[in-house]
């Protein structure tokens, strides 16, 4: 368990709502992740706490550390991806539902099973599935199509306030149209190892130089999503 010291009380509070309760799980998480969670989260996260987490994953005191390790963990913040905190296990397992659905939608039409939907205030405003084939459009992927639809919903294409749940990790051209509409978060299923640009090829949505940033989270559902793709190209051979 997380003790205090070297923890402040309120940090280990802040952490266990994170469902961070022990030192294997910091370490799970990461110890930069963590902080940066605590942040987005709207808590007075500074650099000393930074340190005490650091401290904790391996059960020493904050002042222990070294100004080698100090200086690697302002330049490990520094380059971070966006991070926010995960919706409940419930609302990411009936969305991601409803986008695996849309998935078996696009198999059924020939088309390779991926499907999405986007949602603002715990709605779907916007769904797509794969549909490249049958509209001869290359861009008709099944974020794309989400994305018009939500922005069509709400008439705007600035989409803030807003998640997507994809059963695939976006490609790159995806990840392009997903910052620029400024979602606040990707939820994805399965990595895509030969066109993912959320961390399997690249990583579009830690490159700071972009002018917004989207956070990104993989692996929800991942093992429905990728038994729906391992199904459609089995049938396929």
């Amino acid at each position: 368990m997380l003790t205090s010291p070297p923890l402040p009380p309120n940090a280990i509070r802040w952490l266990a709502a994170l469902n961070i309760h022990s030192r294997e799980q910091l370490q799970t998480v990461g110890v930069v992740r963590a902080f940066l969670l605590l942040k987005a989260c709207g808590h007075t996260a500074t650099e000393r706490l930074l340190f005490a987490l650091e401290a904790a994953a391996h059960g020493e005191h904050w002042s222990a550390l070294d100004d080698a390790r100090r200086t690697a963990l302002r330049s490990a913040v520094a380059s971070h991806a966006p991070v926010r905190p995960l919706p409940s296990r419930e609302a990411q397992q009936s969305f991601m539902a409803e986008a695996l659905a849309l998935a078996a939608e696009a198999a059924r039409h020939g088309e390779v099973p991926v499907g999405a939907v986007v949602v603002q205030h715990d709605r779907i405003i916007g769904r797509g599935y794969n549909r490249p084939v049958a509209s001869h459009d290359p861009s008709a992927h099944a974020e794309m199509l989400a994305l018009r639809e939500a922005a069509a919903h709400i008439g705007n294409y600035r989409l803030h306030g807003c998640q997507l749940y994809v059963t695939l990790e976006p490609c790159a051209m995806c990840a392009g149209a997903i910052l620029h509409s400024r979602l606040d978060h990707v939820l994805y299923g399965a990595a895509e190892a030969r066109t993912g640009a959320a961390g399997s090829v690249l990583n579009l949505f830690a490159e700071r130089r972009l002018n917004h940033h989207t956070a990104i989270d993989g692996g929800i559902e991942a093992e429905a999503a990728a038994a729906l793709l391992a199904d459609f190209f089995a049938q396929r051979r």
